[in-house]
This record gives C-alpha cells, structure tokens and sequence, in this order.
C-alpha cells in the first residue's frame, strides 16, 4: 500500500523546506508546491528516503508522483 498525502493534510505549507509531520521527516521542493497550487487536491505518494544512518529513529521522506482527484480536474474544464 502506497501512502499519500495531500496539501491539507501538510498544512498548506507555503515555503520549499524541510517539515516534520506525525509520520517523520517531509522534504517538500518548489516543483511540488508548483502542483499543488495548481491542483490543490492533487495526491503525492510518499517516498521513503534512505537512512543517514543506523541509528536515526525519524523516517524521512520526499513527495513522489502525483496523482489529480476528479474535483481538481473538473475545475479547469
């Protein structure tokens, strides 16, 4: 099962950056803020990103492929 997150769901962060979140660490670029302020209910699989090291109790992750809710789609039309 892919986890996704949704902009609500980070708080409609604004800003390029590093979040933490209940589920660990969240890297969010420019580019994916981009999709979300064009498609505020776009979807984006979380990433899990590798271990710095052994002992780091926090996951890390970055925003994957996006996937568009009907709602976000049908605004443009």
């Amino acid at each position: 099962m892919v986890n996704k997150v949704t902009w609500q769901q980070v708080g409609h962060v604004s800003e390029p950056g590093r979040y933490m979140f209940r589920f660990g660490w969240l890297t969010i670029t420019a580019e994916d803020l981009a999709v979300w302020e064009q498609f505020p209910d776009a979807l984006f699989a979380l990433v899990k990103t590798a271990a710095v090291t052994a002992t780091d109790e926090t996951e890390e992750f970055h925003l994957g492929a996006f996937e568009l809710r009907e709602r976000s789609r049908s605004r443009d039309s």
